[in-house]
């Protein structure tokens, strides 16, 4: 696992150790990164089932300004400090212990939107329709911004949840990728 864009690309990212977390690929996070588009001239993000924290990172490292992390798992949490660290974005980021649910209320209550929201929850154990509904009831998406729902292909999201629409799906093997965005923001998904 690396950094594959950016300003810190190459870098090497640890993986999470045990079996436990499921790192998202390079190609994937090299096709996630070309759908939501490759480079940002700023932003907040919310990494919520952070694992290794290689989205998030990828984020920083294409140009978000800072990223929440948070991550149930003590490893996974200690991975993505140790990979923050290395690759020199600790001060553009907040990393927290706690389960999704719990940590969307916390959010909630700080009154953060967000211009990207990366969900790759297990797959096992999905619920992005109803934490879709709950970011858009909360206004936790800022305008023009995205949610990257990473999920089982087997796994099939509905076109339209809530006011956000799917922008893009992708399938890579076991994996799929949905892009969610405002129906309404431009008029339209693009």
């Amino acid at each position: 696992m690396r950094i594959i864009s950016g300003d810190k690309k190459g870098l090497p990212l640890k993986a999470v150790p045990g079996k436990d977390t499921r790192p998202t690929t390079d190609k994937v996070k090299e096709s996630i990164f070309n759908m939501i588009g490759p480079y940002f001239e700023g932003g907040k993000g919310l990494d919520l089932f952070a694992g290794s924290g290689g989205l998030g990172i990828e984020a920083l490292s294409r140009g978000f300004n800072e990223m929440i992390f948070v991550d149930r798992d003590m490893k996974a949490i200690q991975t993505v400090k140790e990979n923050l660290r290395s690759a020199g974005l600790s001060e553009q980021a907040e990393v927290y212990r706690n389960e999704a649910d719990r940590a969307l209320k916390a959010i909630v209550k700080r009154d953060l939107s967000f211009d990207g929201i990366f969900l790759d929850p297990p797959y096992k154990k999905q619920k992005l329709e109803s934490m879709l509904l709950f970011i858009a009831e909360q206004g936790l998406l800022a305008n023009g911004g995205f949610i990257m729902c990473e999920h089982g292909s087997d796994v099939r999201l509905p076109e339209q949840i809530g006011p956000f629409s799917c922008a893009r799906n992708e399938t890579y093997g076991m994996i799929s990728v949905s892009i969610y965005k405002a129906a309404d923001d431009e008029g339209g998904t693009e």
